[in-house]
């Protein structure tokens, strides 16, 4: 039995006549005004999430059904003509096969669209083919992309070495704090995208958004915001940027289990990127599995407590860590360069991200930290990847931005001491604290025996 009173598209549990007169456009993605999904207008992500559609299973469970089917059937030859002509599609259940869309998966699309304030989500493989999809639809060879010069590892991988390499396209990197310099970079006609992370990994520098996304439309580029770091914590579409893109295998699935990521943004970007002779994402095939789609559609609605948690233990442990005489990067604390700007953009009541970075000068004192913090105090664990339960600690610069050289690390304001941590919530705050806490001790009374 499918929900009927839906917030976007109605997918109807029976597939419907094919009468020429009851289809009026070829997209799944049809932004008519009648059938643009209000959940968009929500300006609270959780609010937003609480009036999307509720998908019921075929029998009336609570819980949406699993379409398993890597193919679907039609009741008569000319439908599938019609189908594979763009004339029939899934905005009327009418499905040809899943590397195309699968309703389970279009199910997690409607709430990570609902959860970003966009017209349209596709969810994809993970986090990575989402970003390089998006690239690649975006820009054609010899084409152009101005990018923050503090990125993930692989997506500056991607920037720096792959697309040059493959499909000639270039990328400048600036000081994304510098609104000038990302004007000046910016060549009219030419560059494409205007490209950054809402909360750059791992320096947790914030973006301005807004005059960012200013400055991208000044210039005719398209905006695109990776917002890994800070689910729920910011909504970059809602301050003015065109395309936002999650690695869900974060925060948003918070359990460590899963790959996956996904596209939020305009219908018609989504529709081109599923077209059947020119969409990344129909050619490319970064496909999600329907049974991850089914398990990640159950996580999103407990997303916000999560997050709520997280950032309240980052916080916390960063106050009481700065207090102690540890050089500490959290945007919540009050000497954090981007603390205001952070203030001015946030959503309310979900603090400022649940990453912390402590710098520990050099690598070997680093990992001597984490050590400690795994071993000795069993705080946490030596991983990366971020959002689980339990914190996750790495030491960036020989992890996850390897890919970037001794020089880009510097640019980007990297220390070879940078240790990452994704604050868990598990256990109570006071319990995590004493062994957070025994482990600091451990290191500073080491160093004062040194002296």
């Amino acid at each position: 039995m499918a929900e009927t009173q839906s917030r976007g598209h109605v997918f109807a549990g029976k597939k419907r006549g094919t009468g020429a007169d009851e289809f009026e456009g070829d997209d799944i993605f049809v932004a008519k005004k009648s059938m643009l999904p209000t959940m968009a207008t929500e300006n609270d992500p959780a609010a937003a999430l609480a009036t999307a559609r509720h998908e019921f299973g075929e029998h009336g469970g609570v819980n949406m059904s699993i379409e398993a089917s890597a193919t679907f059937t039609v009741m008569e030859p000319e439908t599938m003509r019609r189908m594979f002509a763009g004339e029939l599609g899934p905005d009327r259940d009418f499905f040809i096969y899943s590397r195309h869309f699968n309703p389970t998966v279009l199910n997690l699309g409607r709430l990570m669209a609902a959860l970003e304030g966009t017209e349209a989500a596709y969810c994809t493989a993970s986090g990575m083919s989402a970003i390089s999809s998006v690239l690649l639809q975006l820009c054609s060879s010899g084409g152009h992309v101005v990018a923050s010069r503090t990125l993930y590892g692989g997506t500056h991988a991607l920037l720096t070495h792959f697309l040059p390499r493959a499909c000639n396209i270039t990328t400048t990197f600036v000081d994304i704090c510098d609104l000038e310099a990302v004007r000046n970079a910016i060549v009219e006609g030419r560059t494409k995208v205007l490209y950054f992370e809402s909360m750059s990994n791992p320096t947790l520098t914030v973006a301005n958004i807004p005059e960012l996304s200013r400055v991208g439309h000044e210039k005719g580029t398209t905006v695109v915001v990776d917002n890994t770091f800070a689910p729920m914590v910011l909504s970059p579409a809602r301050l003015g940027a065109d395309v936002v893109l999650h690695s869900i295998s974060k925060f948003i699935s918070g359990g460590a289990d899963v790959i996956a990521g996904a596209v939020c943004g305009p219908a018609s970007l989504v529709n081109s990127m599923m077209d059947l002779h020119q969409g990344a994402l129909m050619l490319l095939g970064p496909t999600m599995n329907a049974k991850v789609a089914f398990e990640l559609s159950e996580r999103i609605p407990h997303l916000g407590l999560r997050m709520k948690e997280h950032c309240l233990r980052a916080m916390e442990y960063a106050i009481r860590m700065k207090k102690l005489g540890f050089k500490v990067i959290y945007p919540g604390l009050e000497d954090h360069p981007q603390h205001e700007l952070l203030k001015s953009m946030a959503n309310n009541e979900y603090g400022f991200g649940g990453l912390l970075c402590v710098d520990m000068e050099t690598e070997e004192r680093a990992n001597r930290l984490m050590h400690h913090l795994q071993n000795y105090t069993q705080f946490g664990f030596m991983a990366v990847s971020l959002g689980y339960y339990e914190t996750l600690m790495s030491c960036s610069g020989s992890s996850t931005s390897s890919e970037m050289n001794a020089e880009e690390k510097a640019l980007a304001g990297i220390s070879p001491g940078l240790v990452r941590m994704s604050i868990g919530y598990i256990g109570t705050l006071e319990q995590k604290w004493s062994q957070l806490e025994k482990a600091l001790s451990r290191m500073q009374d080491s160093t004062f025996n040194k002296n």
